[in-house]
């Protein structure tokens, strides 16, 4: 999809009043010949994955998609990579378009990484003499020379990922849509990964990322749309959408950005039986729950969860937040041993029972709390081990305050303390 006349100046990505459906059958086992012989009908029902969706994406927006799994995000990409037609409705792009959808998407698995980054290359419209005036940037991100002239059905998942996305990138797209591939790569592909979003960004270039990374979106996007059941239920600001999709509040089906704020959060928020997070709070030192923090002042971040539930060993990860949506810190505990409990003044281990006989409680302990005054949120997630699956996520889970405490005056983001001394 190119440029587009009817897309509005301004616009990169154009949804109006779109729709795809598809069938979905009923039988089960019938072969050809049984379906000749007994003359029957197969039965199918119409399931729309999208529906009446209407969105507009502005040049040079980092755009995030969130929303359940079915709720048809991907669906949503795959129209405006023009993978799908739309049933209903109209998608319009504006401008050079390049996707990475999914885990080896376009690649032929008998070819050689060299082969299918020219023959990628020839499909986004590229001469053999533009893919090699690149080729040695998109095997040098994707770090893969000793490789290159090997067929990717030897390749791993995450050789596949950095090849892809590698392609996908060094194209020069206007437009670009990525899909949850950046779960698959290791931590130091996707800091290098989200440096390139960077790059992108200040170049002017669009970027639509769905994920299930609330933390992640939040981070890189400025705006978010919420689908559920292939419906807008939100469109605006990225924090003010994720609050909503995490809360399960009801959003607005015309797309504007009028998001309630933040509801207010008790000072140890519980969470229900079906979740394997039962509760997060903070802790003063004095034992204390608490919601107000001073600067500069120590504190503990309790996690409690159902070690028996989760069934194998859980990494705690948290994240912190302004209001405003801004990231603070991102941290995790590392996988806790089943069956052993940890020293409970070691940031981020667990103390109490053992992992697999109930609930865990893990504290992060953290001597002085080192951001300036204001309303903070904390996000928690529990992985696995690896740190490649999610458990559970809780977005923007509980609200606190931080109050001042210092006598210097400072501003920004960081309390950074200290003493001032003239000789």
């Amino acid at each position: 999809m190119g440029h587009s006349p009817g897309t509005p100046s301004g616009t990169a990505i154009a949804l109006d009043g779109l729709g795809k459906k598809f069938r979905l059958t009923h039988d089960r086992n019938w072969t050809l010949k049984a379906t000749m012989l007994a003359g029957h009908r197969t039965r199918y029902e119409e399931f729309w994955a999208l529906r009446d969706l209407s969105l507009d994406i502005g040049h040079g927006q980092t755009f995030g998609i969130i929303g359940g799994n079915g709720s048809g995000k991907s669906t949503l990409l795959k129209v405006l990579a023009g993978i799908l037609r739309p049933d209903e409705g109209t998608a319009r792009v504006d401008g050079r378009l390049s996707a990475l959808l999914e885990l080896g998407a376009g690649f032929h698995p008998e070819l050689t990484g060299r082969e299918n980054v020219y023959l990628n290359g020839a499909i986004l419209g590229f001469t053999a003499r533009d893919i090699r005036r690149r080729f040695d940037d998109i095997v040098g991100f994707a770090e893969l020379d000793r490789f290159i002239d090997e067929p990717v059905r030897n390749y791993s998942s995450g050789m596949y990922v950095r090849l892809g996305f590698s392609v996908a990138i060094h194209v020069e797209p206007e437009v670009l849509l990525v899909d949850e591939v950046l779960a698959v790569g290791d931590l130091t592909f996707q800091k290098r990964c989200l440096e390139r979003f960077a790059q992108l960004k200040a170049d002017g270039r669009t970027i639509v990322v769905v994920s299930h990374d609330l933390d992640m979106v939040g981070w890189l996007c400025d705006q978010t749309a919420w689908i559920q059941q292939g419906a807008l239920r939100a469109v605006g600001p990225s924090a003010e959408v994720i609050d909503r999709f995490a809360t399960g509040a009801d959003g607005s089906t015309g797309g504007g950005t009028d998001a309630a704020p933040a509801r207010a959060r008790p000072a140890f928020e519980r969470l229900s039986d079906d979740d394997l997070v039962k509760s997060v709070g903070l802790i003063d030192p004095n034992g204390h729950p608490t919601d107000v923090v001073g600067s500069g002042r120590p504190v503990h971040i309790r996690v409690r969860y159902d070690g028996q539930a989760a069934g194998e060993p859980v990494t705690v990860a948290l994240g912190l937040y302004r209001a405003d949506g801004t990231h603070v810190a991102s941290i995790n505990s590392g996988a806790t041993t089943r069956g052993v409990a940890h020293d409970a003044a070691s940031p981020g281990r667990a103390e109490g029972p053992e992992s697999g006989a109930g609930i865990i409680e893990v504290d992060y302990v953290v001597p002085a709390l080192p951001v300036q005054p204001g309303t903070y949120e904390l996000s928690v997630a529990l992985h696995d081990a690896s740190m490649r699956k999610v458990l559970e996520r809780h977005t923007h889970l509980l609200r606190f305050e931080v109050t001042p405490t210092g006598v210097d005056p400072q501003n920004g983001l960081v309390a950074l303390g200290g003493t001032w001394e003239a000789r």
